[in-house]
């Protein structure tokens, strides 16, 4: 799991190094550097319990850091999300970064499809303002629980995605 949070962190950097909106990207910097720190302490932790005697609280240490690192994590892909509302520069063809922002590019058509639906929603509630749906709008998170769903996962070896693995079944 420790692991699997320094993929959040490269995919959170290469966000950050196109985005074009200075804000968003400082923040999704910050946040990367938050997992990054977490996923180490995780490591750190999972190290020392693997050589010593089982005891109860290094066990809620474990799960203590594991359950900040998904935060971390979840902090990732919505500051990841607001990057790419704000836009992302075209990173150079066939890279990582490209995967990455075409999976990202992928996520805010599905988004702004989402919106031009619900815009043509022609109910309107007693005052005159259109009612919006049940339905959710689509998040990251949701792309790569969708994503995670359909690629199989060992914890010892996560199934790459070309360069840029993204999954976490348990977000």
């Amino acid at each position: 799991m420790a692991s699997d949070g320094q993929v959040f962190v490269k995919f959170g950097h290469i966000v950050a190094n196109h985005c074009l909106d200075k804000r968003c990207s400082t923040e999704l910097l910050c946040a990367t550097e938050q997992t990054y720190t977490i996923s180490s302490q995780l490591d750190i932790v999972a190290r020392v319990k693997a050589v010593t005697a089982e005891s109860k609280s290094s066990s809620e240490l474990l799960v203590s850091n594991a359950q900040n690192l998904i935060q971390a994590v979840l902090h990732i892909l919505k500051a990841a999300e607001a990057a790419c509302v704000k836009g992302l520069q075209k990173p150079p063809s066939d890279s990582e970064e490209e995967e990455v922002a075409a999976f990202c590019m992928h996520w805010r058509k599905t988004l702004l499809w989402h919106r031009a639906k619900d815009s043509l929603n022609l109910d309107r509630d007693e005052l005159g303002l259109r009612k919006t749906r049940a339905r959710a709008e689509p998040t990251l998170t949701a792309m790569v629980q969708e994503q995670s769903s359909r690629t199989t996962y060992s914890p010892t070896h996560p199934k790459p995605i070309k360069g840029c693995t993204i999954m976490y079944s348990h977000l």
